[in-house]
């Protein structure tokens, strides 16, 4: 090993004495940190009001994944003569966290508003019980979701691979659990559970959406799908949809808020990358198909094709 020398010694100590010099910065930096959390303009959560734990939320979709899907979300195999036991310790984990985190995030809605007190405690475990109840429907119908994966993409080899690694169908099963929350009244949670989504696969679903049975998303990176659309059953789409809203003025956000702003997909509608479908009154009829990269604003009738002219390509030779 390299000794150190004299003077290089010296510059090592003088160094490390100078580091004081930018920790003794550190106070004033705090100072102004918490003089911005006096700030109305800045957002802050500091206080005794509860609110929702994102990290919890996450934890929720892992564990209620882990049952709509029994033993591929495991560290280890489930026996089948040991798969009530194994079910009934994780739902009754799950009631524990989900309750709480309804509780939270129901005081914190009603502290916010000025609300009546919604007896939080207890609807938090009534709501928690009606969400385990519905999981045996959800799992039915992502079900017709794996297998309209399965039948629409031909490298799909399995529906182990489907379940696994699929993004469109990670961010389906997200969307469903976090709709039916929606449907339910619980705030807050919803949207961090799609967001979540968003965040891991680049589909944007929000939980107010309705979409029906044997749903695929092909590829899904860009998709992304308004509050108020409405989607029939077997449809397809592919990377880079977008089935959203006109712009609106801001004057006209709040009028609009709970009106429906995103379009109606029929039955049997096939989507194809790029395709932007826009308004709360435009519907495509069932069993269409929307050619990549269109723009659409008004409604076609079922059975329709709708593609762009197909553009002049320019070939020719490096050798000129």
């Amino acid at each position: 090993m390299k000794k150190v020398r004299g003077r290089e010694r010296e510059v090592c100590k003088a160094t490390e004495e100078g580091a004081a010099a930018y920790y003794d910065k550190i106070p004033e930096i705090v100072e102004g940190l918490v003089a911005s959390c006096r700030n109305e303009d800045c957002f802050d959560h500091i206080g005794f009001e509860p609110i929702s734990s994102r990290e919890s939320v996450i934890a929720i979709i892992e564990q209620t994944r882990s049952l709509l899907f029994p033993g591929y979300f495991t560290a280890s195999r489930i026996p089948s003569p040991s798969l009530a036991f194994a079910i009934g310790q994780d739902v009754t984990r799950l009631f524990d966290i989900l309750s709480k985190q309804i509780t939270l995030a129901t005081r914190h809605d009603c502290l916010r508003n000025d609300r009546l007190c919604s007896q939080c405690v207890i609807r938090g475990r009534e709501m928690a019980i009606m969400f385990l109840s519905s999981l045996p429907g959800i799992r039915s119908i992502l079900a017709t979701d794996v297998t309209a994966a399965y039948e629409s993409d031909p490298a799909a080899k399995s529906f182990d691979e489907i379940i696994f690694s699929y993004p469109g169908l990670y961010a389906v099963t997200i969307y469903r659990m976090a709709n039916q929350l929606y449907r339910q009244g619980i705030p807050l949670l919803p949207r961090i559970m799609t967001e979540h989504a968003h965040s891991i696969t680049g589909i944007d679903i929000h939980p107010g959406a309705t979409i029906g049975d044997h749903f695929f998303i092909d590829h899904g990176t860009g998709v992304v799908i308004g509050e108020t659309t409405e989607i029939g059953n077997g449809v397809r789409i592919y990377q880079g949809v977008t089935l959203g809203a006109l712009s609106l003025p801001k004057e006209a956000v709040e009028k609009l808020r709970n009106a429906k702003r995103h379009p109606t997909i029929e039955d049997g509608v096939i989507i194809y990358s790029g395709a932007t479908i826009l308004g709360g009154e435009t519907v495509i009829g069932a069993r269409s198909v929307i050619g990549g990269n269109v723009w659409i604003t008004e409604s076609a009738p079922p059975d329709t094709e709708i593609f762009l002219q197909k553009p002049d390509l320019v070939v020719k030779s490096k050798n000129f």
